[in-house]
């Protein structure tokens, strides 16, 4: 590293440290938390009691308690820009329709983290992240932490995505948050690895059996590239058209991938990478949960 790059990175180290210490009350945590990718599916999950959402509760019982959740979700979309939300208190956001009453009424009242999404700003420098005021916590943050987390006391920011942005774009934005891991900040992806709605199957049992082959295929093209994390790999997943003649069908638009990828970013290829959940509901949403370290 030449002079001027070291100077740079000391310049950049300086300005996220006092955001850092200010946060956490100047003290790391004695862990480095893992991060983890959810295949959220349907709203329903909430409140369903299924494999799917026992396997949440498990999950939230063995996880590391953390200082704050930041969570990616697939219906927190910003063409164009990358934004944060830095609100103190951010409401529980119901963006589905048709759906029961008892799902409207629910509330998840988890306090924001203003303080962490400010670090945040400082971390990422591949782009600009700009402060939000007006999201919250969406269906793909809330139904999934309400198992995983129930009394909602960890204090919970979102990320926008650019939707317009490719994935070496999301996967480069997970490795500059992965810094925050060292923090006791729980990164959380939350999408599905597979998600076409139009070609849902009624009644599809919940495994990979009752699965639509291209679908099957394509969350098992996933699995195995992330079994070998090489060069090669890495590039596929990122440009998940590379993965197979399903692609198109399993990723009919990418906005429940692209979580995929922040976590993937977020991650070690050295690290353990264990499947806490596999199957498939209505025969075109992979739920396949993911966490490294």
């Amino acid at each position: 590293m030449n002079r001027r790059r070291l100077l740079s990175s000391l310049s950049a180290l300086a300005a996220v440290t006092p955001l850092v210490e200010a946060a956490t009350g100047g003290a790391a945590p004695r862990q480095r938390m893992p991060v983890i990718f959810i295949g959220h599916g349907s709203p329903m999950n909430a409140i369903s009691d299924n494999a799917f959402t026992q396997t949440l509760a498990a999950w939230g019982q063995r996880l590391p308690r953390p200082a704050a959740i930041l969570s990616v979700s697939a219906h927190w979309l910003t063409p164009g820009a990358t934004l944060v939300d830095v609100q103190a208190r951010p409401r529980t956001i119901h963006d589905f329709g048709g759906f029961p009453q008892a799902l409207h009424d629910m509330q998840y009242p988890a306090p924001g983290a203003p303080e962490t999404a400010q670090i945040v700003r400082a971390l990422v420098k591949s782009r600009k992240v700009a402060e939000s005021d007006d999201w919250g916590l969406d269906h793909g943050t809330w139904t999934v932490l309400h198992h995983l987390i129930p009394k909602a006391e960890v204090p919970t920011f979102q990320l926008s995505i650019d939707y317009s942005a490719p994935g070496a774009v999301h996967h480069a934005l997970g490795r500059e948050l992965a810094a925050l891991r060292d923090r006791g900040v729980l990164i959380v992806g939350s999408g599905n690895i597979v998600h076409n709605l139009r070609a849902t199957v009624r009644n599809a049992p919940p495994s990979a059996a009752g699965a639509t082959p291209w679908a099957r295929d394509f969350d098992a093209a996933v699995r195995d590239a992330l079994a070998d994390r090489s060069f090669q790999n890495e590039q596929r997943l990122m440009q998940y058209e590379r993965l197979g003649a399903g692609a198109a069908m399993a990723v009919p638009t990418p906005d429940h991938y692209w979580p995929f990828l922040y976590a993937l970013g977020a991650s070690d290829p050295r690290e353990k990478l264990t499947t806490t959940y596999e199957g498939f509901h209505a025969g075109t949403l992979s739920m396949r949960c993911l966490q490294w370290g």
